[in-house]
């Protein structure tokens, strides 16, 4: 009866091993398509047959790319509001969480009510725009910064990792003669690692990802994100690509440098790599974070 259980749990593992892996390969394949077709010499690409290895090598798509009108300036404004962004979130959500722990808070359970109201309520696009040019944030840089101050659903992980913290953490610096905000600092803050790494991935991906504010708020070509530049290329089937796209001739054979398909390969590996490359350094701290917030939120 051992033996035959044994070999049920065997076979149930090796399957189990063979099905993750066929959904491993399902959600990286798509990826890696993508990036040995963008790699791969446009005129050979073009003919088709790519599956596991580039047809030659080439960077001339990327090249094309990034040295196209606009990328590069706007590259420079989508690091900035993401560094920036990213910082004023950390640091408004978690002290506005830390202050929706303290039991003697008056209102506290009204005031992380109506926060997590905005989570499913909303004025709409267009009195955001409104609001937006009525406080002179209209073609301003602080339209990327300000509205995701506070995000509601950060504060939902942030509150529920810091509640889970000994009170008398806090307390015994208190006695010590610390300041909330010196607990805040030196405290809660260090300790809470794991949930910040969280809010960070999050906070880092959609400022990067974000061109909807950019696209309704901004007009001005000098703040003009990564995305929405990189959107108008991948979208426009005409001008830009055209733009793009070139030809050169070669011992009175034309042969294509580069073509809108390599191009708009080229610029999804661009809008995606960043964000690959962040993750895996806040992997841990960001599963450990989540954890917390899925079971004490």
């Amino acid at each position: 009866m051992k033996q035959h259980d044994s070999l049920l749990y065997k076979t149930f593992t090796v399957f189990n091993y063979l099905f993750f892996a066929l959904l491993v390969l399902i959600c990286i394949y798509p990826f890696y398509y993508i990036l040995i077709y963008s790699v791969s010499i446009p005129e050979e690409s073009a003919k088709g047959g790519i599956y596991l290895w580039p047809k030659g090598f080439t960077l001339t798509s990327y090249i094309k790319v990034l040295s196209a009108d606009g990328v590069a300036r706007s590259f420079l404004v989508s690091a900035a509001r993401v560094v920036i962004g990213t910082l004023v979130t950390l640091v408004c959500c978690s002290m506005f969480a830390y202050v929706l722990t303290h039991r003697k808070l008056a209102y506290r359970r009204l005031m992380y009510r109506m926060t997590l109201i905005t989570m499913y309520l909303n004025g709409g696009i267009i009195p955001m725009y409104i609001l937006m040019k009525e406080i002179g944030l209209k073609d301003n840089f602080l339209v990327y910064i300000l509205p995701t101050a506070i995000v509601p659903f950060y504060i939902v992980l942030l509150r529920a990792y810091i509640s889970s913290l000994p009170d008398s953490l806090e307390e015994s610096a208190m006695i010590d003669g610390a300041g909330p905000f010196t607990v805040y600092a030196k405290i809660i803050m260090p300790l809470s690692m794991p949930v910040l790494a969280t809010v960070i991935v999050f906070s880092t991906v959609n400022q990067w990802n974000s061109w909807v504010d950019n696209f309704f708020y901004v007009s001005d070509p000098k703040l003009k994100t990564f995305q929405l530049v990189l959107l108008s290329y991948l979208t426009d089937q005409t001008s830009n690509m055209m733009a793009l796209s070139s030809k050169t001739v070669r011992s009175n054979v034309t042969v294509m440098e580069v073509t809108p398909t390599s191009i708009r390969m080229a610029i999804t590996m661009i809008a995606t790599l960043p964000v690959l490359f962040i993750y895996p350094y806040l992997q841990k701290y960001f599963i450990s974070g989540m954890m917390v917030g899925a079971v004490k939120g």
